[in-house]
């Protein structure tokens, strides 16, 4: 064992010191795996939730009538899918930044850690701004928990044809599923900046490189790919089903 190496990181091989058996896995991050799994079957939950209700709705708020615009912009109708699109984008290209501070890690370039997380810092703070942008949009469009817009203002957001009390019995339930799922996941957004952050400061202050491993920005990198992955689902079931 390397004299470098800290207490905390040095491998325990007894039988509950949490050691690499019997996985040959770190013990710190088969535990993140843990926990992104409970998380996994929360999102779960609340996806097949909206599957359930969407597709046992005689109708539903058409995504490329509710997502048309492009909050922030004069674009007002036209460019479904844009503006997530971009979200998206961001969301993505953050996971690349995240991917290559981990790799930066594992060379022990304490520079490129920090640059690279301070790239994933501020996607993920442009992803929570657009989610922030859209969340106000639609509010001013009148969504929110609980509340949809008036009849007239309705009908922009169904085909032709559909009455009234079942366009508002859909709606009231897209809105309450939309802000509760996409609410979920902006926390645990917000949860990962954060923690990004903390663990920026302390590859700046060295801690890592005085235990003589990166392998924390591995883990927290577990997490924002998860992050990304449901994502991805809940893009899919909200965006384009």
């Amino acid at each position: 064992m390397s004299a470098t190496v800290s207490k905390i990181d040095e491998l325990k091989t007894t039988p509950w010191s949490g050691g690499r058996s019997p996985f040959n896995v770190e013990y710190g991050k088969m535990m993140m795996w843990f926990f992104l799994l409970s998380d996994a079957f929360t999102f779960s939950s609340l996806l097949i939730s909206y599957g359930a209700l969407r597709f046992s709705a005689p109708t539903w708020p058409s995504p490329s009538l509710v997502f048309q615009s492009v909050p922030g912009t004069s674009i007002e109708h036209g460019a479904p899918l844009v503006f997530v699109g971009l979200m998206t984008f961001i969301l993505i290209m953050s996971s690349v930044t995240m991917v290559l501070a981990v790799e930066a890690g594992h060379r022990n370039a304490k520079k490129e850690v920090v640059w690279w997380m301070i790239g994933t810092i501020i996607g993920g703070f442009m992803f929570l701004g657009c989610q922030a942008l859209e969340w106000n949009h639609l509010h001013h469009e009148g969504f929110w928990w609980s509340a949809i817009p008036n009849a007239e203002t309705l009908q922009e957001f169904f085909e032709k044809g559909i009455p009234l009390a079942q366009q508002q019995m859909t709606s009231h339930q897209f809105a309450n599923l939309f802000f509760t799922i996409t609410g979920f996941h902006g926390f645990h957004v917000f949860s990962g900046v954060i923690i990004n952050i903390i663990i920026t400061i302390n590859v700046l202050a060295g801690t890592y490189e005085k235990r003589g491993s990166y392998l924390m920005i591995e883990k927290v990198g577990l997490y924002w790919h998860f992050v990304d992955l449901v994502w991805v689902f809940v893009f899919t079931f909200f965006y384009l089903v």
